[in-house]
Parts: structure tokens; C-alpha cells; sequence
């Protein structure tokens, strides 16, 4: 494989890899929205942290659906526990 070519693939690697995290980022950001305004969830809550870790996104937007349905804080957290 010639040089150019390589540097091409890693070219196009790194930024599939930046396109995840965004997108990763992004449901993150958007679980975390519903999350405080349906239940005034607080920056500073285990929760918040919590989330942050999860890598995989369709986890995330599974999760992010989850918020939107359930019908109170507790719940969604026991949601959260059986996926874990």
C-alpha cells in the first residue's frame, strides 16, 4: 500500500472516530437535558457522572427515550441499573 493511501485510511479513521464522540457526546447531552428539566436533576448528582461513562449510543438513546416516558426519577433509574 502506498503512502498516500495509508495516510488516507488513518486520515479517514480519525475522523469517524471524532464523529462517534461527537455523536456519543451528543446523546449524552440530550439524556442529561431531559433528565433535569422533567426532573430537576442537579449537575452535581451521581447520575449526571454516572452517565458520562456510558460509551455505547444506542444504550444512550435507548436511555434518552426511557427519560421521556417514565413517569418519575426512580424509575428511570431502575432502567438505568437493569441495563448496567
Amino acid at each position: 500500500m502506498d503512502p498516500i493511501m495509508r495516510e488516507s485510511s488513518f486520515a479517514q479513521y480519525i475522523k469517524q472516530q471524532g464523529i462517534e464522540q461527537g455523536v456519543r457526546e451528543r446523546a449524552i447531552e440530550n439524556l442529561l437535558d431531559v433528565l433535569e428539566i422533567r426532573f430537576d436533576l442537579d449537575e452535581s448528582d451521581p447520575l449526571f457522572a454516572h452517565i458520562a461513562t456510558i460509551n455505547d449510543v444506542q444504550r444512550l438513546k435507548q436511555l434518552h427515550r426511557a427519560a421521556v416516558q417514565v413517569s418519575d426519577l426512580e424509575a428511570f433509574q431502575q432502567i438505568l441499573d437493569e441495563t448496567d
